[in-house]
């Protein structure tokens, strides 16, 4: 059984203090680029971006939910905010009538094709340009074991729904 430790050492505490600052930063100027751009929420612009890499442009609110971290009601108040503005629809699935299916629209894809050149231009300059490749490949491989291992025991919005069974 491993132990809890009980302090970070100074390293792990330079690590987290540099990722949490680097995330707000970038957070921030992402934020401020997608409403300049496209009007949109980092959220909403995930709910595209998702939507827009998913084969047939189409997903259900539980899987976008999971996929981006946000918990489901909030998800499904941003969706009908995309919904109004005629981003996306929203259909009963025709598998399970409880679920939702979002699907994006002609005018989702062209705020996405809006906002995409932008979000990569600042993207790049805040997080890679500073970097060399080998570094770029290192972060990632470093981040994905992280995420790998708090996907394994995911926050409830970041996990597959539990079903009920009757």
């Amino acid at each position: 059984m491993t132990e809890t430790p009980t302090s970070l050492t100074p390293a792990q505490l330079g690590a987290y203090f540099a990722f949490t600052e680097v995330s707000s930063l970038v957070r921030h100027a992402v934020e401020k680029q997608l409403r300049s751009a496209g009007d949109l929420s980092y959220v909403q612009f995930q709910l595209l971006a998702r939507l827009g890499d998913a084969p047939d442009g189409r997903l259900r609110m539980t899987d976008l939910a999971d996929g981006v971290v946000y918990s489901r009601s909030g998800l499904t108040y941003q969706a009908q905010l995309l919904e109004q503005r005629g981003l996306v629809t929203r259909t009963p699935s025709p598998d399970d009538e409880r679920s939702t299916v979002v699907a994006l629209a002609d005018a989702g894809r062209a705020v996405l094709a809006a906002v995409f050149p932008g979000h990569i231009a600042t993207v790049h300059q805040l997080l890679f340009a500073a970097l060399s490749d080998r570094d770029v490949d290192e972060l990632a491989r470093i981040l994905g074991q992280a995420a790998d291992r708090l996907r394994a025991t995911p926050p409830r919005s970041a996990g597959p729904r539990q079903r009920k069974t009757p």
